[in-house]
């Protein structure tokens, strides 16, 4: 469908063909046989799997005039895109030197995306745009929360990691650094149990930026790490439901300042300025 589209434009070359291809969102991977990738799909589809009418060879021929292109009857419809986009800026992209076949797919683009827009505030029941912007600084929030509570958990897991090596050391080598401070920090001591003594005292250091006085067992420690493990699975299957909402929200709320034409914050203090 997207090549039938682009021909329809009567492009000069092959390489304009490609061009227009580019500028409706798809990806050229050059090779022997030449792939195309559109936006909603995974994997680049070979030019030669799409039938005789759309080998490379035979476009070729359709483009300098040699053959007609004969389009599949079959009508292959993509996949539909169910996540809400953010409207495309289509002036500022024609500014920055898009042409107009990809104009003609922005303005298609949009329509989707607004229709979709209205059906999630529809869906959802947020028809009031203050209803709207509480719930998406609501949704932002929740996020912030979360991901707050998962930095923490997962910084007290590493904090933990470290603690249970750095005691298990102090365990080992304490009797070693005894041994070495009554022998009045000997040089000769030091430099038959150096390994040691160094692992002691930097668990020493570990303990003191830590500002721990009195250490915690290994099995406590353990136990807190397994309760910690317990806790972040939930939490971190809420943190990524939270994020998407707030996605969600904020790209449906963006469309909808789009839409009006204008900040709502920027009327709501015209509106202020009226009164006084």
């Amino acid at each position: 469908m997207a090549i039938d589209a682009a021909l329809v434009q009567k492009p000069s070359n092959f390489d304009m063909l490609l061009q227009l291809l580019r500028e409706v969102g798809y990806d050229i991977k050059p090779g022997k046989i030449l792939a195309l990738r559109g936006k909603n799909q995974k994997r680049f589809i070979r030019l030669d799997t799409l039938g005789s009418s759309y080998s490379e060879t035979e476009l070729r021929a359709v483009l300098s005039g040699e053959k007609t292109h004969q389009p599949l009857k079959k009508i292959l419809q993509p996949a539909p895109d169910k996540k809400i986009n953010l409207l495309v800026d289509i002036q500022a992209k024609l500014r920055a030197g898009k042409g107009v076949g990809y104009e003609r797919w922005a303005k298609v683009f949009n329509l989707k995306q607004m229709a979709q827009t209205v059906n999630y505030l529809t869906e959802h029941n947020l028809l009031e745009y203050d209803v709207l912007a509480a719930k998406t600084a609501s949704a932002t929030a929740r996020y912030n929360e979360l991901s707050i509570q998962i930095k923490a958990a997962e910084k007290r897991l590493a904090e933990i990691a470290v603690l249970k090596t750095q005691i298990t050391n102090y365990a080992k080598t304490r009797d070693t650094y005894v041994a070495y401070r009554k022998a009045g920090y000997s040089k000769k001591f030091l430099s038959a149990h150096e390994s040691d003594i160094l692992l002691h005292k930097a668990a020493k250091e570990a303990f003191d930026e830590l500002g721990m006085k009195n250490l915690p067992t290994v099995r406590s420690l353990q136990a807190e790490y397994r309760a910690l493990l317990a806790e972040k699975k939930p939490a971190f299957a809420d943190y990524r439901k939270a994020r998407d909402e707030m996605k969600e929200l904020l790209t449906v709320k963006a469309n909808v300042d789009r839409l009006l034409g204008t900040d709502m914050c920027e009327v709501k203090k015209g509106k202020e300025r009226e009164q006084r």
